[in-house]
């Protein structure tokens, strides 16, 4: 058991690393964002049709289950979209930070979701959460339009969570993966075609995006979507809070190696950063204090 309880750790923290990678990798990729987010949904979704065909996994699902979990595809795809925007427009270390702000979102949105309490030290975390992002404003402005597309994208992020956080109670996670990749792929496919962009070009790919969008949608998007659940099984709360939040630092620490960023970040960004991961762990230490 506790073989299984270490293996899954290791495992999971390497999902977490993915997803740190993911930043990297649209960064690395030359294509626009929508382009990037339609290659992406698209090539994850083939991927899960087969595993689903190969394993006959039964992906059925009811009419009004089907429309929510479109809509929820819709809404991660935008997600998607505005994240890669706004590493193409600033930088990874950038988006990634603001990014770390949604842990705090969620519980400021929670209490009305779910219908609880607002609880005391997340409005104070909150507070030293703000004070952190003014830093990394104040002293990257010249990377401000990276950061409203970053805010925009923390919130929808956010927003997707709290609807799979009761999605995930009525259907297995490769159901919910498959037709949530197909309600982005659908939303985007809308937007290309009406924007006039789908054409000869927009299939002539270097081989070198090709490579990048394989290993995009399918380890960081496929693999990832549907083997996380599974680890989650033998891990603590406390050991899936840490893993979770260390995503920023791992892509910041993988930007700085790979696209030598640091140089274009000053010191008061790295304190608002610090302030920010301090607090979401501090948070996170009191939850299961509670518990």
């Amino acid at each position: 058991m506790q073989k299984n309880k270490f293996r899954s750790l290791i495992h999971f923290h390497f999902i977490v690393f993915i997803f740190g990678f993911t930043a990297i990798l649209g960064s690395l990729i030359s294509i626009d964002s929508i382009e990037l987010v339609w290659y992406r949904m698209t090539m994850a979704l083939i991927v899960l049709f087969f595993y689903a065909f190969i394993f006959k996994k039964n992906i059925s699902v009811s009419r009004s289950l089907l429309l929510k979990l479109l809509i929820s595809g819709m809404i991660i795809a935008l997600h998607w979209i505005t994240f890669f925007k706004a590493i193409k427009v600033s930088n990874v270390s950038i988006t990634l930070s603001v990014l770390s702000l949604g842990a705090f979102i969620t519980s400021i949105l929670e209490p009305f979701f779910y219908k609880r309490k607002i609880i005391l030290y997340e409005v104070v975390f909150g507070l030293v959460v703000v004070i952190g992002i003014s830093l990394i404003f104040n002293s990257q402005l010249q990377y401000i339009e990276g950061i409203i597309y970053a805010l925009i994208s923390v919130f929808l992020s956010v927003v997707f969570g709290l609807i799979n956080g009761k999605l995930i109670n009525e259907t297995s996670s490769l159901t919910i993966s498959v037709y949530e990749l197909m309600g982005g792929v659908f939303l985007i496919s809308l937007i290309l075609v009406f924007s006039n962009k789908i054409n000869i070009e927009f299939f002539d790919l270097s081989s070198k995006d090709f490579f990048w969008l394989f290993i995009l949608a399918t380890f960081c998007t496929a693999y990832a979507f549907v083997v996380s659940v599974d680890v989650l099984k033998h891990l603590t709360p406390y050991s899936t809070m840490i893993s979770i939040n260390m995503e920023p630092v791992y892509g910041i620490i993988l930007a700085t190696i790979f696209l030598n960023e640091s140089k274009d970040m000053s010191f008061n960004f790295y304190l608002g950063f610090v302030l920010i991961i301090s607090s979401i762990l501090l948070n996170g230490l009191f939850k299961l204090k509670e518990k």
